[in-house]
């Protein structure tokens, strides 16, 4: 009899075990390996690309800057701990940003997120399996072009009861509004999703609309807004948005009430266009200041210091900056501990960020409906991670029509009844559900 055979059922639980620790180890290991390595590429690419890029004296603008910190990544293949070449790019308004591994991802995304952004990223369907496998693992082996097309198609499902779902129940304050473009290329034009992210009485965000627009037509958002409000929504308090004319014109006419707030990113992007490269940094320094000075005083003093130091050489940059003055602020009209959220519409941009990190033009046509719906499924599920609106207490005020100038305000004893029935109201509501 051979004595190095195991008869015991024990022994061989225990063997197999051991095994299935060893490969997991393997596993971990080599997926350790194959980032670090992915992320050593996408630096030597990106210094690549830029290194004609040189300062007055002949330096490199763009040149390694060491290793982060030690961070841990969870993925399917275990828990990761990776250390990120850095990128130091001294070029005005210039930041290096790896699109494998964002500076704020912690894990790789789960299957139901992982879809959606390959999809979008112009992934084809037959390219997911192996896509997958590397994101998440083994366990995901076998994830076939079929596979995809049918999640795909109950995500489409999906995407249309939520469209159709009433909304008279629901009332929000605030809303941000953005009009987001995708480089995968549909039978005809890119896809655009015109995008609104409300804020309930409670602080919490949610997502309330997600459609097609035609280059962000007035006339694609006056449809958009105008089904919202025959499915019951209530006019905003204040609204967000960029400079696109096409929203403003249709929340003129729909929902007339609304205060509007320009963002500040985008103008901020669009002053510095104006700029030589030379002064954008000493130019962003200054339009920071004025966003964020501590009442509305401050900010146009700023203003002017800005107006003062370009006006005379560069008054297309003035001009950008004081066009539509008035709409910079008007979140200086709610509370002061709100403004962080009211001043840009990042909440929109940061949700899809992933997406549009690519570079690279699709090869095949994909489907419209199915790149909605892929949109609609990576922004509800960014909408389970977002934190509530600082100072959530005061909302009630602000839907009571209660005034802030400058942030602050003096409630009158007689409108406090009323305030606090508001709130109770809406306690009982959240108990309820």
């Amino acid at each position: 009899m051979d004595e190095n055979r195991i008869t015991n059922d024990t022994e061989l639980e225990k063997l197999a075990n051991q095994t299935s620790h060893t490969l997991d180890e393997l596993m971990q290991k080599a997926a350790q390996r194959m980032l670090t390595i992915a992320l050593e590429a996408e630096v030597d690419d990106y210094i690549r690309r830029h290194q004609a890029e040189r300062d007055e004296t002949g330096r490199a603008l763009v040149v390694r800057n060491g290793r982060g910190q030690e961070r841990k990544i969870h993925s399917g293949a275990g828990i990761l701990p990776i250390t990120a070449p850095r990128v130091n790019d001294k070029r005005a308004g210039q930041k290096y940003s790896s699109s494998i591994l964002p500076a704020y991802m912690r894990r790789t995304p789960r299957l139901e997120e992982a879809v959606p952004v390959l999809y979008l990223r112009g992934l084809s369907t037959g390219d997911f399996s192996e896509a997958l496998t590397a994101l998440l693992g083994e366990s995901v082996t076998g994830f076939s072009a079929t596979t995809v097309t049918r999640l795909i198609s109950v995500w489409q499902q999906e995407y249309q009861v939520w469209q159709r779902r009433s909304l008279a129940e629901e009332e929000y304050i605030y809303w941000w509004a953005d009009g987001v473009h995708f480089n995968i290329r549909l039978e005809q034009d890119k896809l655009a999703c015109l995008v609104i992210i409300g804020v309930k009485a409670n602080g919490s965000k949610e997502v309330i609309a997600i459609e097609d627009g035609y280059r962000e037509s007035t006339e694609s958002w006056l449809s958009l807004l105008r089904d919202l409000k025959a499915r019951g929504v209530n006019s905003p308090k204040l609204a967000v948005a960029d400079g696109a004319l096409g929203f403003w014109k249709a929340l003129g006419q729909v929902f007339p009430q609304a205060q509007e707030q320009r963002c500040w990113v985008h103008k901020i992007v669009n002053v510095l266009d104006k700029l030589p490269q030379r002064l954008q940094p000493k130019a962003k320094a200054q339009l920071h200041d004025i966003m964020r000075a501590e009442n509305l005083t401050a900010a146009l003093e700023e203003m002017a210091r800005f107006e003062r130091t370009f006006g005379e050489k560069y008054p297309k940059a003035v001009t950008c900056l004081t066009k539509e003055q008035e709409q910079l602020f008007t979140f200086m009209n709610f509370p002061a501990r709100q403004w962080i959220h009211l001043r840009t519409t990042n909440v929109i941009e940061s949700a899809f960020a992933t997406v549009k990190a690519r570079t690279r033009k699709t090869k095949g046509a994909g489907s419209r409906k199915a790149g909605l719906a892929m949109a609609f499924k990576l922004l509800t599920m960014s909408e389970k991670r977002w934190r509530k609106l600082n100072a959530a207490h005061l909302l009630p005020l602000v839907q009571a029509g209660i005034p802030f100038p400058d942030g602050q305000t003096k409630v009158l004893p007689e409108l406090l009844p009323t305030i606090t029935e508001i709130s109770v109201k809406q306690n009982l509501m959240e108990v309820a559900a």
